[in-house]
């Protein structure tokens, strides 16, 4: 009896952590469906946000209902490759990010350029909607760290979240550049010392880590932005007149190469939390042996 008792339990929690309508068309995760933070994340991060800039601009050319369609696709796309997975893959993860980039960026632009919201007040809005996401996910699920993706709806949460920082991301670095006159190399010399503060304030004042990492994160958006800014636009907004289309090319093969590595090398993997946990707690510490990693061609 206990056992019937524990396997219903099992299973209305699976059912609750589902998203509503169309969770039980879509594979329940079966591990982290997000990647572990080492260096290249951070790397393919800042790669992507501006890659995505550089599209989502040079979309712009073919107006909202051409350009916003191909947005419109690139992200559904994204969004079925990316929950039609059962755990983490690097090509299906960054395909979702880089969609996200794109979008968030031309959503984000069409408030300004079409709604003529300033960005200050672009800016404002989505840190409100950012923080509104962060106070329903963390009341309905009790955590925002990473390492809790492994639920359809934490899942949806965390890209939520992604899209949000995007938009601010975009706002924000648009407001410094623009607004502030800073120009775009200035704005993404700001941004590459501000994206150090939360490190630092970890190290040194013990900031949490989950919060610690949503703000670099946040950062990382502005300041990738503004590097393929500076490279794209023309001399009179304070770039270097390199273009849209070949600035978006670049970063999109520099973004498919190091991902082509962590789907090949798998370095950022997370470990399951037990594994890790116990890990911790010797000394030293030796190499995970129980833990086999598929290969990235597995069929979910």
């Amino acid at each position: 009896m206990t056992r019937v008792i524990e396997s219903w339990d099992l299973r209305t929690s699976k059912r609750d952590a589902e998203l509503p309508l169309i969770g039980r068309f879509l594979p329940a995760p079966v591990a982290a469906k997000v990647p572990e933070v080492i260096l290249v994340f951070w790397v393919v991060k800042i790669l992507t946000t501006a890659g995505g800039e550089a599209t989502s601009d040079y979309l712009k050319m073919y107006g909202n209902f051409v350009g916003g369609g191909l947005e419109l696709l690139v992200i559904v796309v994204g969004l079925l490759l990316q929950f039609g997975t059962r755990r983490y893959r690097a090509f299906a993860y960054w395909s979702l990010a880089f969609a996200i980039a794109i979008t968030g960026t031309g959503v984000s632009d069409f408030l300004h350029l079409d709604v003529h919201i300033p960005y200050a007040g672009t800016t404002l809005l989505w840190a409100v909607v950012l923080t509104a996401i962060f106070w329903v996910w963390q009341r309905s699920e009790g955590t925002l760290s990473i390492h809790s993706i492994t639920t359809q709806r934490r899942e949806a949460y965390y890209w939520a979240t992604v899209f949000a920082t995007f938009a601010l991301g975009t706002a924000l670095g648009d407001f410094t550049a623009i607004s502030l006159n800073l120009g775009y190399l200035d704005s993404g010399i700001l941004f590459t010392i501000v994206i150090l503060i939360p490190a630092l304030a970890r190290w040194q004042l013990g900031l949490n880590g989950i919060a610690a990492f949503w703000m670099s994160y946040i950062v990382t958006r502005p300041l990738g932005a503004s590097f393929a800014d500076y490279i794209s636009k023309p001399k009179n907004l304070s770039g270097i007149n390199f273009g849209d289309a070949p600035t978006a090319i670049m970063f999109a093969v520099a973004v498919f190469v190091l991902v082509s590595y962590l789907a090949l090398a798998r370095p950022d993997i997370q470990r399951p939390l037990e594994a890790s946990t116990a890990q911790t707690r010797s000394t030293p510490v030796l190499p995970d042996l129980t833990h086999t990693v598929e290969p990235e061609l597995e069929v979910d």
